[in-house]
């Protein structure tokens, strides 16, 4: 071997690295243009773990083909006989919470007037509708921006439940072809991450669904015994909004007790202390029973969630950001923690021997 062969040798081994920032960072730039796919995709994905996850048990007397077929047709079933069971009494419940809520601003309005923080309150919100280009104004377009969103994501529902469909008849093609896009050496870890992926998102989707269920149902027996009105979609909605932490339960209080201000300051009053039993009944009783499934979220990482991935996208990233950050400390402990830091002298000496 010649001078000028040694000497090229360190400079090849500099070209790989460079190949792969470049690559990482080109890869970067197609997610952020298409993160409106990416988080369809994602979704999809948390809907066929779901629907996996109900046509497991079935799947020990029928292939698993035949246990999804059953379990999408019986939801399709339980939707239609859903819809015409009570689907008439929620649509006029939604169209008189429509009605209703500009009732309930203005008797919110005059019980604020009673008070000075209540007339400070109001002053200024008056006097930020007044400056035009402010933060009200940047307010009411992302408010503009989400009910755009929310009749978009109307179109984009059937997409995901179909892509949900085709990605839980015939997982094992999806998740290996995702295998074949690493490299050899790595498709063992690549294979060892996405089952990780998919165990942590399917037991945050049981303990998520767990909590659901008890908001909803909680909050229907407490409007129920207060005597309030529009109870099936206010228990509905409380439900649906506990997807979202923190912010999802104190938007659904404070649209029931605007409802609750209609019926007098007693009645709202009654209806603040059941917002406040539920959520402590969740915090005390729930969540430690749903943390049986529930992948361990620190608080922390919960809220930024929700801060971070909805200032990256929106309202598609509020609404995915938990699942969003399970994937992302799932990854973390995968492929840095477990892969890098952790490993065994031996491994690592086995792995720069592959990279050489």
């Amino acid at each position: 071997m010649t001078r000028q062969d040694e000497a090229a040798r360190p400079r090849a081994r500099h070209v790989v690295p460079v190949w792969g920032v470049t690559l990482l960072l080109l890869a970067l730039v197609l997610a952020w243009k298409l993160a409106d796919v990416l988080l369809l995709v994602f979704a999809a994905v948390l809907l066929a773990l779901i629907l996996r996850l109900m046509a497991r048990p079935l799947e020990r007397r029928w292939s698993p083909r035949v246990a999804l077929t059953a379990v999408v047709l019986a939801l399709g079933v339980a939707l239609v006989l859903g819809f015409w069971l009570v689907g008439a009494n929620a649509i006029d419940e939604l169209q008189t919470l429509r009605a209703t809520l500009p009732r309930s601003w203005q008797a919110l309005r005059d019980w604020l007037g009673t008070h000075a923080v209540g007339r400070w309150l109001i002053d200024l919100v008056a006097s930020a509708r007044a400056v035009p280009e402010t933060w009200s104004a940047r307010v009411a377009g992302w408010a503009t921006g989400t009910i755009n969103a929310t009749f978009a994501a109307v179109g984009a529902v059937v997409l995901i439940v179909a892509l949900a469909i085709y990605f839980a008849a015939d997982t094992t093609t999806y998740r290996s072809g995702v295998v074949r896009l690493v490299p050899p050496q790595r498709r063992g870890l690549a294979a060892q991450t996405l089952d990780a992926l998919g165990e942590d998102l399917t037991r945050w989707l049981k303990g998520q669904g767990v909590s659901m269920l008890a908001v909803g149902a909680l909050t229907a027996i407490g409007l129920s015994i207060i005597g309030m009105p529009l109870v099936l979609t206010l228990s509905a909605l409380a439900a649906v909004l506990d997807f979202v932490p923190y912010f999802g339960p104190i938007a659904s209080g404070a649209l029931i007790v605007a409802v609750a201000f209609t019926e007098g300051e007693r009645q709202a009053l009654y209806a603040a202390l059941v917002c406040l039993v539920v959520q402590q009944a969740e915090a005390y009783l729930v969540q430690p029973i749903a943390q049986r499934w529930a992948v361990r979220l620190p608080p922390v990482l919960s809220l930024l969630s929700v801060l971070v991935f909805g200032l990256l996208f929106g309202l598609p990233g509020v609404l995915l950001a938990v699942p969003l950050m399970v994937m992302l400390q799932t990854l973390v402990q995968q492929l840095y923690i477990g892969a890098l830091l952790e490993a065994a002298p031996n491994d690592r000496g086995a792995q720069r021997n592959v990279a050489r």
